[in-house]
């Protein structure tokens, strides 16, 4: 059902049994699966793909030009998968030239109240932003992650799967996957243990891993820790996700909890 006083440009593209409200407006450019359930006042534009089953709630801004002062018009896009969740006054933005064009947010996450998806960011399945969080651009966050709320993360930022960020925090470094981080600037406050249950993580694995991590940050010199590790803990593949992470971006800093 699409309500008569919302605003389609006619070249959109619109998958059947999808609901529109009032007064939303959506652009030329904008491909929306079926099953979609978009609310009023709901703003959709630029080079935009919606997959099936989303709900959309009012006053969202979807695939609106990005805020990076570089950007001169270039055509770049948004994908955003299925069965999410966008509540009032998000804002997601398309890419930019010089970050690959593309921003993305995968399948079944929550963005709460207030959430800001900048440009160039690559959002996984299954992410939860608590209300006002803003994920500024290039930032990488990975499936399974928890964001609490105000929290602000900086731009170029990589969040490793299944990592908790808690409410508040400042985030400048890097968080290890299934890592628990936090504070005005954040650190490292251990594993995300209760994370790791509720997804039916064997003790055996948990253990073993919250073994490692005490072993990884025994001091801030990781590479030499990493170096020292005991060759049994490659068999736990969630320590390998953790040490795989630390390796592939050496350029950035890793949140530690010597960060404090």
């Amino acid at each position: 059902m699409i309500h008569k006083s919302a605003i389609i440009d006619p070249n959109s593209q619109i998958s059947s049994n999808v609901h529109i409200g009032p007064f939303t407006v959506i652009g030329p450019d904008v491909e929306i699966g079926e099953g979609t359930i978009i609310q009023s006042h709901v703003n959709i534009t630029g080079h935009t793909v919606i997959g099936k089953k989303n709900k959309i709630f009012p006053f969202a801004s979807i695939g609106n030009i990005p805020q990076d002062l570089k950007y001169n018009g270039e055509k770049t896009k948004l994908i955003i998968g299925d069965g999410n969740t966008i509540r009032e006054n998000t804002t997601i933005n398309t890419g930019t030239v010089g970050g690959g064009g593309l921003t993305k947010v995968g399948n079944n996450s929550l963005l709460m109240i207030g959430v800001h998806i900048a440009h160039d960011c690559l959002i996984g399945n299954n992410v939860v932003i608590a209300n006002s969080g803003a994920i500024a651009g290039h930032a990488v966050i990975d499936d399974d992650v928890i964001i609490g709320g105000n929290c602000g993360v900086q731009q170029f930022t990589r969040i490793g799967k299944m990592a908790m960020i808690g409410g508040m925090t400042g985030v400048s470094r890097d968080v290890i996957p299934y890592g628990l981080s936090l504070g005005n600037r954040n650190y490292l406050n251990g594993i995300n243990v209760v994370g790791l249950r509720r997804k039916k993580v064997s003790n055996k694995q948990i253990i073993s891993l919250t073994n490692a991590y005490e072993e990884i940050f025994k001091t801030e010199n990781l590479s030499e820790n990493l170096s020292q590790l005991n060759g049994d803990f490659e068999e736990n593949s969630l320590i390998k996700e953790v040490i795989d992470f630390i390796s592939k971006d050496k350029k950035r800093p890793i949140c530690t909890p010597f960060s404090k």
